[in-house]
């Protein structure tokens, strides 16, 4: 029971959502998940992005992995793939393995 009792306390506060196109349409394959720590963005399996206690982290190996990829991330962060370069360049966010061992 108490192993149970664990999982849940764990997974309480998580949803997952579609991310929606401009018409409010959802999105398949396209997600945007809600801890009680920040938000994830995650495309098709793979975690692309991931907003926490202000900061923001990008999967190093596919955060620019297709334009459909890179168009729900534009829509995650609120801004065009040349923002967030630059923010990359500056360190204002920061490239991480965000699947590793997923």
């Amino acid at each position: 029971m108490k192993a149970i009792t664990k999982a849940l306390k764990e997974v309480h506060g998580i949803s997952v959502r579609n991310m929606t196109n401009y018409s409010g349409n959802p999105i398949p394959n396209q997600f945007e998940i809600t801890t009680t720590n920040g938000y994830i963005f995650q495309s098709y399996r793979t975690v692309i992005a991931a907003k926490v206690a202000g900061e923001v982290f990008l999967d190093k190996n596919n955060w620019a992995y297709s334009n459909t990829t890179g168009k729900y991330r534009n829509q995650f962060l609120g801004e065009d793939r040349k923002e967030t370069e630059r923010k990359i360049k500056s360190g204002e966010y920061q490239l991480v393995d965000l699947n590793k061992g997923v």
